[in-house]
């Protein structure tokens, strides 16, 4: 596939929106949806876009690794510096650069102007130095799949090659069942109460599709959604189901995670298998204080499992 040239206006959105979803493909090609912060790195002569990851993301390089194919959705324009309506999926194969030890150096203004002004002084340096160490994913554009808004109502605009032709096929459910592992209905609630929720399968050309949906409830055998009109696939699949909020900087945030069971029939219900889900308060002080803590203890696990990239 060659990469998709993309106009302005979808330039703005990429160097202006402070928060995107990255989709990443499990070995059992389910997706996992992560909201990554933006800081506007794009190549539009090389076909790239790239966002980076702290070195305490492990298991999400480690899909990347060993399925590069990746998706990128711009979704939301709150605290960003666009006021472009359009939602814009970029598809990709990404490619992992080593640890870069201070990446907010390499990018001057742009990350005070994504992540707001940088701690220093020796305490600081010590406590974010895991935090401010990033590994880089930069993506080879594939394919861009631009919506008139947000909502993804109306047809899109297919930048590069043409989408594939038929949906994919249904996957064989897992061992364990299909059904909700969680307590489903109480995930219902609080994803609802979060303002982007976004669901993310396979396509059937290993490209992860990314669209917002809405949660419209809950029954015993899962979560209600209501997507857009014409764009999920029929049948069951292992699926991804996010939620979340930010403030400006990202500095205060709620996320919430999923991985499941995706059935579209009569209704489209998902069940949801495992979730992660953390809150931090929008203080500056509290965010540096909980982000260099929460890197030391995933660079812990990283080394326990084996998967240490600083080594």
């Amino acid at each position: 596939m060659t990469f998709a040239h993309w106009p302005d206006t979808v330039d703005d959105i990429i160097g202006g929106d402070q928060a995107v979803i990255l989709a990443t493909v499990t070995p059992a090609r389910g997706v996992v949806l992560t909201p990554v912060t933006n800081f506007g790195a794009r190549d539009r002569d090389g076909g790239t876009v790239t966002v980076n990851s702290s070195v305490g993301g492990w298991k999400k390089l480690q899909r990347i690794r060993r399925e590069p194919k990746v998706a990128l959705a711009f979704h939301t324009r709150d605290h960003g510096y666009s006021d472009r309506p359009e939602y814009v999926l970029v598809q990709g194969t990404a490619s992992l650069s080593a640890p870069l030890g201070d990446y907010p150096e390499t990018l001057g203004a742009d990350w005070e102007r994504f992540d707001g002004p940088r701690a220093t002084g020796p305490f600081w340096n010590r406590w974010l130095r895991l935090y401010y160490t990033r590994v880089l994913i930069e993506v080879t554009v594939a394919r861009m799949v631009v919506w008139p808004d947000l909502t993804c109502g109306e047809e899109p605009r297919v930048l590069g090659p043409a989408l594939p032709s038929g949906p994919p096929e249904p996957h064989e459910p897992p061992g364990l069942g299909t059904a909700p592992r969680i307590d489903h209905a109480k995930a219902s609630g609080r994803l609802a109460d979060l303002p982007e929720t976004l669901l993310g399968w396979t396509g059937a050309d290993g490209f992860p599709m990314v669209i917002p949906v809405s949660v419209t409830g809950a029954d015993q055998a899962g979560i209600l959604l209501d997507p857009p009109p014409g764009i999920l696939p029929g049948g069951g699949r292992r699926a991804g189901l996010t939620a979340h909020s930010f403030t400006k900087y990202v500095q205060g945030q709620h996320q919430r995670v999923h991985t499941g069971w995706l059935e579209n029939g009569p209704e489209v219900r998902y069940a949801p298998h495992t979730e992660l889900a953390y809150r931090t308060p929008p203080s500056r002080l509290v965010y540096r204080l909980g982000v260099g803590a929460a890197m030391r203890v995933a660079h812990r696990r990283a080394r326990r499992a084996g998967h240490d990239i600083l080594r």
